[in-house]
């Protein structure tokens, strides 16, 4: 893994947006995938809001996705696995980089046909302590006329990408506005924030 680990710093180090491929291997993918829709079809995913705990707001003009948090608690062999895989990515950060970060927090992520989250950045005004967003893909097979591509703002550019199975993105939560464009068939993913304090 130390390989896709520095693929992904890497690019981010050089382009302040991380992406590596197949950082979620394709079985561990689907099996989360499956997760996800079971959740969905349970009707255990809430509407997303925007803000944090001590102000939060649903506003489908803003945002259309549908969200579950992912927890040890559950005790899910395939949670369990991807949080496996994000300790060891964080230990590797935290030795290679100096970065501090002491937890995370993650959730699944299903975009409907028709739904999209327009620019918007993932820092808190109020709070400080999401330091780098991480979005880990769960779409087989997606197509560029399927749209929901994840569009990054860069200063005097655009950067949208493709939300391609097993993909992850690493940026930093303060820096880059950022947007999913409307997509055209259900769009999946596991989205979150390494943290410190």
């Amino acid at each position: 893994m130390e390989k896709i680990f520095d693929c992904l710093i890497n690019s981010f180090i050089e382009d302040k947006v991380g992406i590596a491929e197949n950082f979620l291997s394709i079985p561990l993918a689907a099996h989360l995938k499956e997760n996800l829709i079971a959740l969905f079809e349970n009707k255990k995913l809430l509407n997303a809001g925007i803000g944090n705990n001590a102000v939060i707001n649903q506003d489908k003009l803003i945002r259309s996705d549908v969200i579950y948090w992912l927890d040890r608690k559950h005790n899910n062999q395939y949670e369990n696995d991807f949080f496996d895989l994000m300790d060891e990515f964080v230990i590797y950060l935290n030795r290679t980089c100096y970065t501090g970060i002491t937890g995370y927090e993650f959730h699944y992520t299903l975009y409907e046909a028709g739904n999209f989250y327009k620019k918007h950045i993932d820092q808190f005004q109020n709070n400080g302590s999401r330091q780098y967003s991480m979005v880990m893909y769960l779409n087989a097979g997606w197509k560029t006329e399927d749209g929901g591509e994840l569009r990054i703002y860069h200063m005097d550019d655009e950067q949208n990408i493709s939300p391609d199975n097993g993909k992850s993105v690493f940026f930093k939560s303060s820096d880059l506005a950022h947007e999913v464009l409307l997509n055209n068939i259900p769009r999946m993913s596991i989205t979150g924030w390494l943290k410190i304090g």
